[in-house]
């Protein structure tokens, strides 16, 4: 089954909103039974109940977090998208810890009958703190 342009609007908008409500299960109706997932730090989830519970522990933490859709590519014909995004949160960098934050990034979508398979999420290496531009941290490493 291939979604339309217009169905993959409205699925992204559906799911922009249940991440808006900080909804886990929301954002879950959209994946696939087989989605991979692989973030920034290189970590990956491989199946939707692995996801669900990779996840659930960053939805019931970290209160506060908003993505903002910057700009959003759709491929019909080959069912992918990218998606840019602003994400604003309290951060939980060293020092910094609760200022809001703001990072940007871009998630590559690939859609199977109509479910997200795949989702592969990118990010600066660089974050933006009371207008004061700073190099990403993952404990124990950096990334400038």
């Amino acid at each position: 089954m291939l979604f339309s342009r217009k169905e993959i609007e409205d699925a992204l908008r559906r799911w922009n909103l249940a991440w808006d409500n900080h909804d886990l299960d929301g954002v879950m109706q959209l994946f696939h039974d087989e989605i991979t997932f692989e973030n920034w730090t290189g970590g990956k989830a491989s199946g939707k109940e692995a996801l669900r519970k990779v996840w659930a522990p960053w939805f019931a933490n970290h209160g506060g977090f908003r993505f903002i859709e910057e700009e959003t590519f759709i491929d019909e014909r080959e069912q992918k998208v990218l998606y840019r995004w602003l994400l604003e949160w309290p951060s939980f960098e060293k020092g910094y810890e609760g200022k809001p934050e703001k990072r940007r990034g871009i998630d590559v979508l690939h859609f199977k009958n109509g479910k997200i398979i795949n989702k592969l999420t990118y990010s600066k290496t660089t974050i933006d703190i009371d207008g004061e531009r700073l190099p990403l941290t993952i404990p124990g490493k950096s990334c400038e």
